[in-house]
Parts: structure tokens; C-alpha cells; sequence
């Protein structure tokens, strides 16, 4: 047996020891009777794959206005206002979601006026880990509460309906201490959705969760659908804390180690938690479904899964087919967004998110999206093959499967107007207050010409003000910054030229985002 441990691997355990002890402490000192508090929990993790090409991986469908003005994220933060006031429901969400969407997550919480605790994943390990992330966060304080957790990128049509059904399955996480979950009884065999067995019936229509089916064949879908047997799988869990903790304790050992310790070593600040990087890379990647929701009908296994109706109008919005059943239709059956004229068509989906012209001529069940940089035509019956196409074009290291055209960063947003053979041009917008950072690149000087607003520029040991109409230069391999001190956005036109002028030719000194090399 090995006994000669080192001094961290000693602190580590003890760490390990004090979350565990405290989240069984928890439990047996507060009656689940007595436990009325919850904690929103949004997982907004998505990598912008299926809603191509207006969703990237660098701003992923959760951050766009897919069916409304706000985006889905955002109308997902309002989900929880005017619960029922038996419940105590904490003023701060728990967002999870990846370092590169954290600064446009806080901007439109921001915008929500909500101010929540966003837990930014050092790397992607998917809903599971996420889950276990911010039932820690949720239960830093000693408290115990339910979470409540839930999908960023989903469409809800009813919130008095989804409220009903999260306040169902709240009281039986609160008086018996199941882990619950929303299923919405199908209205068509689709293929696009998980599906969960339902097993013994409870009260208020819930049911025992008998197991968790995968995305079916169409042939099998409509069997489920014609069996009454089979509820969509919404991806919404209503768990108390310290149940799911114990849970994937036991289900997931490695997972939950992994989780307590990179929480334990996490930073903080009045908005960020940021797990320890190290200790995250180590936890196994597993989804809430496979990692605990399938081991509960084990034998042997003293948790228990139920599933709650959910009719509510729900959608995952997981491809472009989905956007277009769950937006309203003209008497043809066609979806326009934007810019678009029809000519006809039916049942088409048309977008134009570039401001161009979008005219669809005696269509039928297309769809037609376009935006800056890319157009994509597609069969609505074949636009689950889109995730494909989004991984070619990233084999092909093509910049429109991560970026729009306009890119958005934690100052404000940059968009590549042209480029060519050793140059290129960009539009920067610098938020009032925001600078970038102190940086120097190896291969590209820049040429800068202020359009509106007034900049602080720094160059080399200089630092001076430009105004409307005035530039300046910034030569290879000199240090510089760009800031914006006024009180109204900052636009310049940025000329780079040079034999590189990738985004990776930056070394930064000085970062007040942490992005310092």
C-alpha cells in the first residue's frame, strides 16, 4: 500500500473530504420538507454547429435571436420571473458556458438587467460535468437548493405551462428527493429528439422513467409515437443539489472528483467562477442522460428518475426544420426573416441576415439562409446533415465554420471588410470605457484611421489621442494598445499589411480579459 503522499495530494483529499462531508451534512441536517429555495441552472454550452450559418462555434445559436428579438439564451434567463411565490427563487441564474462565449454571456445578461454567477468551463466535457459545476457553485454557500436546469438554445412558447410542470416536478424533488425531468408527450415521429420510456405512472400524469431512448430511425420514432409509450426528451432536470452530487458520486467516481477539485481550486470574482484548468481536463466527457439519468433504474441503485409532461410548446431548435415548425406561417406555409420575398413558394424557410435580397421563386420545404459571408440552400428533410458540411469546412480550415464576418470580442466587434493578397481591412467598434489589449504582432504592421468617437492610443513608449478624420501608424514588431476613453463607441478603419495576418500573430503583454499568452 502507498503511504509516502505529497504535501498537495494531502491538502487535495482534505479538500475533497470537506465539499463531500458538507454536501452529506447537508442532507441529513435539512428535512427535504423544509428545502423552497431553487436555482435556475442554464447550460449554455452549444457549439454552433446545426443552425449554421448564422450560428459559429465562436457564437453559437444560444447568443442569436433565432425565433424573437431576444436571443435564446436571454429569453431563457426570463424563464423563471413570476414563479410561484411558495418558492423561493434566488435572484442569481447559474450559467455555464465555455471561456470564448463567457464576456457575451455577461453582456446579455447585462441587457436582461440579470445578474448571475457564470461558471466558465476551462474545457468542453458536456452536460454532466456542467451540472456537477454549478450544483457546486449553487451550494458553495451551505445552502442546499433544487436546481432547475435547463437548455440555453431551446424555444418555449408557454412559460405559465413550463412553470406548472417545473413546479410539479420541484415538489417531488423537494418531498421525495427524485432527480425529475421534463418530457413532452409527442405531437409527430420526430427524429431529432431524444425519447424517454415512461414506466409506472404517479400522480398529475408524471410517470417512473423506465429508460432513455436515442435520436430513433423514422420507421422506429413513429412506433413510439403510435405507442403512447414514448415522451420527447426536453433536456430540462429538476435535482436537488446534494442528490445529484451523491449521484454522480456514485455513478461517475472519477467525474465527480474531478469536478470537486477543479471547483475547489476555482477563481472567483463578483461574476466569474472559473474552475481550476488542470483538474477539469482530467473529468470524463459524458452527457446528464448517460452519465446518471440511465443508471438510475439499476438494480441496486437508491436514486430514483421520474418524468414530468411538459406541454409547453417546446422546442430544441436543432436544425432549421425545427426554427421553421416553431415559427408562424403565412397561408403557404412559408417562414420569412429579414430581407426575404416569396414568389410561389411553399413551406419554405428563408433568412437574410445580411441585409441582402432573398427572393425565393416557386420553392418547396427549402431552406435559404443567408448571411456577410456564406449562403446555405438545404432540403428541409436533410438539414440534420448540416452538422457534416460544418465539419468539412472546418477540415478545410475555412474561418466561416468559427467566425461571422463580424466578430464579436469582450471590447466590442470587429468586421473583416476585405482582404487580398498581404492585406486586409476591418471595421473596429471599441465599446466606451473597453480597450484591447497591450499586444505586438511578428508579422503585420497596421494603419489606423478614426471614423467617429475619440481613441487613446499607445505606441511603443508614446501615448496621444486621435480624433475624428486623424491616424496613425503602427509598425511591425511595436507594442500598442487601442482604447476608447469617451462616452459614446469608438469606430476606426484598420489597414493590416504584411505576409501573415492571421488572429494567432498577437502576443499580448498586458489583458484586462485574461487572455495574456
Amino acid at each position: 500500500m502507498r503511504t509516502n503522499f505529497n504535501a498537495r495530494e494531502i491538502e487535495v483529499n482534505k479538500q475533497l473530504m470537506n465539499v463531500e462531508q458538507h454536501a452529506v451534512a447537508t442532507v441529513v441536517a435539512e428535512p427535504a420538507a423544509d428545502c423552497r429555495r431553487l436555482v435556475q441552472v442554464i447550460l449554455a454550452g452549444g457549439s454552433g454547429t446545426r443552425l449554421w450559418p448564422v450560428s459559429r462555434e465562436q457564437y453559437p445559436k444560444q447568443l442569436i435571436g433565432v425565433v424573437g428579438d431576444q436571443s435564446l439564451l436571454q429569453a431563457t434567463m426570463k424563464r423563471m420571473d413570476g414563479f410561484a411565490k411558495s418558492w423561493d427563487v434566488a435572484a442569481e441564474p447559474v450559467i455555464v458556458c465555455g471561456a470564448e462565449h463567457s464576456f457575451a454571456t455577461r453582456e446579455q445578461a447585462q441587457q436582461c438587467e440579470v445578474k448571475p454567477r457564470i461558471v466558465v468551463e476551462p474545457a468542453r466535457r458536456d452536460t454532466a460535468p456542467a451540472l456537477t459545476l454549478a450544483a457546486l457553485a449553487a451550494s458553495a454557500d451551505g445552502d442546499d437548493p433544487i436546481l432547475v436546469a435547463m437548455p440555453a438554445d431551446h424555444a418555449i412558447a408557454d412559460i405559465a405551462a413550463l412553470q406548472a410542470a417545473i413546479e410539479q416536478a420541484a415538489q417531488l424533488a423537494q418531498a421525495e428527493g427524485v432527480i425529475a425531468t421534463l418530457g413532452v408527450p409527442p405531437t409527430r415521429a420526430d427524429t431529432g429528439f431524444g425519447y424517454i420510456r415512461l414506466g409506472a405512472p404517479l400522480k398529475d400524469g408524471a410517470h417512473r422513467i423506465d429508460r432513455f431512448v436515442e435520436k430513433p430511425a423514422a420507421e422506429l420514432a413513429a412506433e413510439y409515437v403510435a405507442s403512447g409509450s414514448y415522451w420527447w426528451n426536453s433536456g430540462m432536470f429538476v435535482v436537488r443539489a446534494s442528490v445529484w452530487l451523491d449521484a454522480l458520486k456514485r455513478f461517475q467516481p472519477e467525474m465527480h472528483a474531478a469536478c470537486v477539485e477543479a471547483h475547489t481550486n476555482a477563481k472567483r470574482d463578483d461574476v466569474y467562477i472559473t474552475p481550476g484548468a488542470e483538474e477539469f481536463e482530467r473529468c470524463p466527457s459524458d452527457s446528464i442522460d448517460y452519465a446518471v439519468m440511465e443508471q438510475l433504474g439499476k438494480e441496486g441503485s437508491p436514486f430514483t428518475g421520474v418524468v414530468v409532461p411538459l406541454e409547453a410548446g417546446w422546442s430544441d431548435l436543432g436544425s432549421w426544420d425545427a426554427v421553421w415548425e416553431a415559427m408562424d406561417k403565412d397561408e403557404f406555409g412559408n417562414v420569412a426573416n429579414g430581407r426575404v420575398m416569396m414568389e410561389g413558394a411553399t413551406a419554405t424557410y428563408a433568412r437574410s441576415e445580411g441585409g441582402r435580397l432573398v427572393a425565393c421563386v416557386g420553392t418547396n420545404g427549402l431552406v435559404v439562409v443567408e448571411t456577410d459571408d456564406a449562403v446555405l440552400v438545404a432540403d428541409r428533410s436533410h438539414v440534420q446533415n448540416i452538422k457534416g458540411l460544418v465539419s468539412r469546412i472546418r477540415q478545410t480550415k475555412s474561418p466561416e465554420a468559427e467566425n461571422h464576418r463580424k466578430v464579436r470580442r469582450p471590447w466590442g466587434f470587429y468586421d473583416s471588410i476585405d482582404h487580398g493578397d498581404r492585406f486586409q481591412v476591418k471595421r473596429i467598434v471599441v465599446s466606451p470605457g473597453a480597450r484591447l489589449s497591450l499586444q505586438m504582432h511578428h508579422h503585420r504592421a497596421e494603419h489606423w484611421i478614426v471614423v467617429s468617437g475619440t481613441a487613446l492610443v499607445t505606441r511603443g513608449e508614446e501615448q496621444f489621442l486621435l480624433t475624428e478624420n486623424q491616424s496613425t501608424f503602427i509598425p511591425l514588431g511595436v507594442r500598442h494598445r487601442l482604447e476608447n476613453p469617451g462616452h459614446v463607441p469608438l469606430q476606426i478603419i484598420e489597414v493590416q499589411s504584411g505576409a501573415y495576418l492571421g488572429e494567432d500573430d498577437i502576443v499580448r503583454y498586458d489583458d484586462q480579459y485574461g487572455r495574456c499568452n
